[in-house]
Parts: C-alpha cells; structure tokens; sequence
C-alpha cells in the first residue's frame, strides 16, 4: 500500500465496495459449531483425495471488519460441504473487534482472531461453544496476521501499524497471557513510499527453527529464534527484496527448502530459498503475476500438499494465478489467470484436504469456492458465491 499508512490497507474496498451483504445471525440466534473434527490419520499408502474427503458439514470461520460500514458483527460461523462446496451460514461470535484475520490452535480447541484496530490486541475464543476466552493487547497498531507457534504455547502477531511482532503465551486452557515480547522493525529505513515499517505477516518455518516476518513498510523478511522458554525473540537474518516491492506474505513449499513471496506494491512474486541452520532467506528475482498492465495488489500464495501446483490472489485484477512449481520448489512457471467471481480477494485458503479453495473478497462480500484438480491444478468453480459482510479471512475445518 502507499504513505497513507494501515488506515488505507484496512477501508480500501471496505468502504469502496458497495452495500455490503447482511450480516450473519448473532451467535445467540444459532448454535455455534460443537466437536470440531479432529484430522484423519494419514494411510500409509496414499489413498485417493476423494477416499480421505470427509462425509458431513465441515466448520468455516469467517474474519470482517466490525467498525466499518456495512461490515460483520464478529467472527462469521458457517459450514460447508467438503464435496460441493457449498457454504451455509450457522452464526457469529461477538465481543471480537475487527476479527480480520484468524487461526487454530493444534489441538482445535481455541480460535484466535486480531483486533485490527489503533489499540491492537488479539483475542482468544473456544469455537464449541462461542465463548470469548478474552484479549490482550498486542502493543502496537493494526495487528493483521496472526499464527500459533507449532507447539501450541506460543501466539505470534504482526502490528501493521506500527511494524512490530508480539509474542503471547497460551496456557493449558487456551487462553492468552500478557505479552512476553514486541519487537520493531527499526531497520533498515522504509522503502520508496513509505513513513515507516509494516509488518504483515508473522510465520514459523516448517522446520520449526526459526519465525519469519515480513514488512511491507522495509522490504524485508525478518528471520528470528524463538526462545520457547521465556517466549522472546532474536533477530538472526534480514533478507531485503527489490525496492519499493511491499512484500505481504511468504508461503513455504511442502519441501521446506523454498518459499513464495507475494509483493504487493510491484505486482510480482519472487521465489525465495530457505537454509534451516542459519534460518536465512535469499529473495530471488521478481516474476510476472500474468495480470498485465495496471495495480493488482497480490495478496497471497497457496502451495498444494504434494507441491506441484501455486497459486496467487490477485486483488485489483480479481483473479486467481496458477502456476507450476518445478524443480522441487526452486522455480514457478506462470499458467494462467482465472476469475476469482468476486471483488478483491483478501485472502484464500485451502480446505484441509486440499479439494477445494476459498477466497474472501472484501468489496464484494463474498467468499467463492473453487474445487481443486490434484492432476493438474486446474481450478473450478464450486456453485454460488455465499454472501458474507466484508469478508477478509476464510479459514475452513
């Protein structure tokens, strides 16, 4: 994004997109999903993506604004069918403000959401029974991303506004502790256009060696150790991209070897190389998104499971794509461009066994769905777009 700092990141296509769709029920209308499945145990031989796809309603959860106009009234529940694809709302949880952007705990008992707000915070919540297990600031401004570290004690978040990383224990029950570490992106300076750092995303590498972060304000990915006893950070390595790129997120190939990044200011994506000794990222050159002349704002990258296939949210082109992964990770070849049937998709999100793929487009209010060819990669699409008020953040079951 431009100058104008995470006041625009966040009302762009908020504001802009038309009357939003109406809001879901109020959690006290329906019930909230109870006994969330747990993964089925992988077979040792590999059976078909068709034979492990389960039978029954699935949960989604659904990130918004909250304190924008036409905007949701917390975190959207629904459900949707792991065959067809089709979306059915169930409720929302309230008490959350601005849950733009969510995340699981391992043992899929508690839901985390940000707060992305000036007085950023992030929020605990138990999906059986809608419960908010209550927040704590994050010590910055605008937190957007959220992940929970692979040993379920520790919540990472990024402050876009204020281009810091929090650190958050998790106790026994889930809920959150005061925080136990901010960092801020001091250096290097912000790149062409921008007052000062953003941090947008806050990641553990598969290896769980080290946590990643990407500013969009400095160009950069910031590589840090976790130490899991006191819950604080140490800065390792800095890998700058191209000026004026506006880096937004990184996404590891399932080789753990290499990652996608997706820039948002220049409309490219670079494949990036990951060492696990020293935790250092190499960016590579950038490459085309295929969406031609004009501002597209790529916003993420999916990397199927057996690591063939990628693909890129486009949100000013509203489109979705696809590429060939080669050279086990090590290159992306562009293959085409599909319509996301939505405007601006904010984020997207594979379904747990890989069958499908969601997109929440913030200025339509929609999620669409797309069913996933594990053959070729190909896209396509699963039904009707379900209504859902400035829908930012998919996170399917």
């Amino acid at each position: 994004m431009d100058s104008g700092g995470w006041s625009r990141r966040r009302f762009v296509g908020a504001l802009a997109g038309g009357a939003a769709a109406a809001a879901l029920p109020a959690c006290d209308d329906t019930t909230a999903p109870t006994n969330t499945p747990a993964p089925e145990p992988e077979a040792s031989t590999s059976p078909s993506r068709e034979a492990r796809r389960p039978s029954g309603p699935r949960p989604l959860f659904l990130g918004t604004y909250t304190s924008v106009e036409g905007g949701g009234k917390g975190i959207g529940l629904a459900t949707y069918d792991a065959a067809t694809g089709r979306i059915t709302g169930t409720g929302t949880i309230t008490g959350v403000g601005d849950p733009s952007y969510l995340a699981l705990h391992p043992d899929r008992r508690t839901l985390y959401a940000v707060d992305e707000r000036d007085d950023g915070a992030v929020t605990a919540v138990r999906p059986a029974d809608g419960k908010v297990l209550g927040s704590r600031s994050t010590g910055g401004a605008a937190p957007c991303h959220l992940s929970v570290h692979p040993g379920g004690r520790w919540l990472l978040s990024a402050n876009y506004g204020s281009g810091s990383v929090a650190v958050h224990p998790i106790d026994a029950s889930g809920a959150l502790g005061e925080r136990t570490d901010l960092v801020r992106h001091t250096s290097p300076p912000p790149g062409p256009g921008q007052e000062g750092p953003h941090a947008h995303q806050v990641v553990t590498s598969p290896d769980g060696g080290h946590v990643l972060a990407v500013d969009l304000g400095t160009d950069t990915v910031y590589t840090y150790r976790l130490d899991e006893k006191a819950g604080t950070l140490t800065e390792v390595a800095q890998a700058r991209t191209r000026p004026g790129a506006g880096p937004r997120h990184l996404t590891f190939h399932p080789g753990g070897r290499y990652a996608y990044l997706a820039n948002e200011v220049d409309d490219t994506v670079a494949v990036c190389s990951y060492d696990k000794a020293s935790g250092r990222v190499t960016v590579g050159e950038a490459q085309s998104t295929g969406t031609g002349s004009g501002t597209s704002y790529p916003a993420q990258v999916l990397v199927t499971a057996n690591g063939r296939y990628a693909y890129l949210a486009n949100r000013g082109h509203n489109s979705l794509t696809r590429y060939a992964v080669e050279a086990d990770g090590a290159r992306l070849r562009l293959l085409d461009t599909v319509p996301v049937g939505g405007d601006f998709p904010r984020q997207i999100a594979f379904s747990p066994e890989g069958t499908l793929l969601f997109a929440a487009n913030q200025k339509s209010s929609t999620v669409t769905v797309f069913h996933v060819d594990e053959a070729n990669g190909e896209l396509r699409r699963a039904g009707e777009s379900f209504p859902s008020p400035v829908a930012v953040c998919a996170l399917p079951l």
